[in-house]
């Protein structure tokens, strides 16, 4: 069932916002569409989606007239570590697979990661992210020459912009047994210290299974286990992942994870293309979500994940691409259509409806991704001025059609305006884009020093 207006101007705590006049999308999945207007109270949660007069003396305002008002999106895998690498000069010979592209590539950008560039390289992708209307990020963090700390770092740069967030640190044996530990203790003591409040929560995060040593894994599953979290890791991105575990172990890497006890309810599992039946089955009965990432996979020419047969819980991420969720949908749905023509707009809306029931899990918040009474606050306001009506029938249509992240005006995250008139609220832009230029600079400079990575999986890395 979707909620309605409800019409009741009771209130458990003060108003401090509203957005009257707008047409309201309460729910992506199924849609629900309404003329409505929205009160939001000073605790950061919704107190009202109502018919009548929303405006409130006391609190902000928002003119919502001519607009759409859609709950905020979620990225559901991001690497807020690349927003530097936007025109990054290449020197090397270029990458012919997957692998190649780690250890020519990423592998050498997270290794020129200073304190700095971290900073910069999270506070421009969220400002990215949210002037795109995604209110949510799920980081996935690595920085081996710079790990103490910066799970703090990245949580503050998003504070600044005002954005909701789930942090891990990338836990890898690539570079070795002594910084595998170092990020299993950045891990542990930003769980127990800087999560569970606010707009902040944490996982553990893991490179994939060709990173991982069965010590290193099984401290991951620990930590996670104890800290009551999921765990957040790269799943059969190439088939190098799958090749390296039946070389090291004799399974694929699904079931690795699954004997490791790292497939649960909470794990979220980033792409998971090359899986097989068998794979996705256990996949599906441990509950566990999958974080799709379309246009990350196109990119790297690793292949098409077997969305369709994953079932309700896959949800979209970008990859590090960019913090746009309308383009990744967009994408998404284009790609799964090639494969099985039955799929209609709806299937790219009820993936980001399951990005955020994945994200409202993690702060224990079910109404996450809804605009009704009791929900929290997160908000997109869309100037957008179709010629034709929207409808709860048509917004899928609408979605894929009509809509861009060049329609978003307003955004509120947590009850708090952080873009308004299509400008950062609480930083100024300006200045943030000047100090992350400068810092590209220096981590450009840095990355010429440093050679390819010398990593390379079991079995071989070149992909099929």
């Amino acid at each position: 069932m979707t909620a309605g207006p409800d019409d009741e101007l009771t209130f458990s705590a003060q108003p401090v916002l509203s957005v009257s006049g707008a047409t309201v999308v309460t729910s992506l999945d199924p849609p629900s569409v309404w003329r409505a207007n929205i009160v939001v109270l000073e605790d950061g949660r919704i107190g009202a989606v109502s018919r009548r007069d929303g405006r409130y003396a006391r609190g902000e305002w928002i003119d919502g007239s001519g607009c759409l008002v859609i709950p905020g999106n979620v990225c559901a895998h991001h690497h807020l570590y690349s927003a530097l690498a936007r025109g990054m000069p290449y020197r090397l010979q270029p990458p012919s697979n997957f692998v190649e592209i780690l250890r020519r590539v990423w592998w050498r950008l997270d290794r020129a990661l200073d304190p700095g560039s971290v900073w910069a390289s999270a506070i421009s992708g969220a400002a990215d992210a949210v002037l795109a209307g995604t209110t949510t990020i799920v980081d996935h963090h690595a920085s081996p020459n710079a790990i103490e700390g910066r799970l703090d770092a990245i949580a503050g740069a998003l504070s600044d912009v005002g954005a909701r967030m789930v942090l891990c640190y990338e836990v890898t044996d690539r570079d070795g047994p002594e910084l595998a530990a170092a990020g299993l203790e950045e891990s542990r003591r930003h769980l127990k210290e800087d999560v569970g409040w606010g707009l902040i929560r944490g996982m553990v995060g893991a490179h994939a299974s060709f990173t991982l040593s069965e010590e290193t894994l099984a401290a991951c599953v620990e930590l996670a286990r104890s800290a009551d979290v999921g765990i957040h890791i790269h799943v059969a991105e190439d088939e190098a992942d799958e090749r390296d575990s039946l070389a090291r172990f004799g399974q694929r890497v699904v079931e690795r994870l699954a004997d490791a006890g790292a497939l649960t309810e909470r794990s979220l599992l980033a792409h998971c293309v090359h899986v097989d039946e068998r794979e996705i089955d256990l996949i599906r009965q441990s509950g566990a979500w999958v974080a799709h990432n379309a246009r990350s996979n196109m990119n790297n020419r690793v292949g098409r994940a077997p969305v369709g047969a994953l079932g309700e819980r896959v949800a979209l991420g970008t990859d590090g691409i960019d913090g746009d969720m309308v383009a990744e949908s967009k994408a998404a749905y284009r790609r799964a259509r090639e494969d099985d023509p039955s799929i209609g707009p709806g299937w790219a809306l009820a993936r980001l409806a399951a990005g955020a029931a994945f994200a409202g899990q993690v702060f224990g918040e079910p109404l996450l991704g809804r605009i009704e009474r009791g929900a929290p606050a997160d908000l997109v306001v869309l100037e957008y001025n179709p010629p034709t009506p929207i409808t709860a029938e048509n917004l899928a249509a609408h979605w894929i059609f009509g809509l861009s992240a060049r329609h978003v005006r307003d955004v509120v995250i947590g009850g708090k305006v952080v873009v308004r008139d299509r400008r950062l609220a609480r930083v100024d832009e300006a200045d943030l884009r000047a100090r992350a230029r400068e810092a590209a600079e220096r981590l450009w400079a840095r990355m010429d020093e440093i050679p390819e990575h010398p990593f390379e999986p079991r079995g071989g890395g070149q992909g099929a």
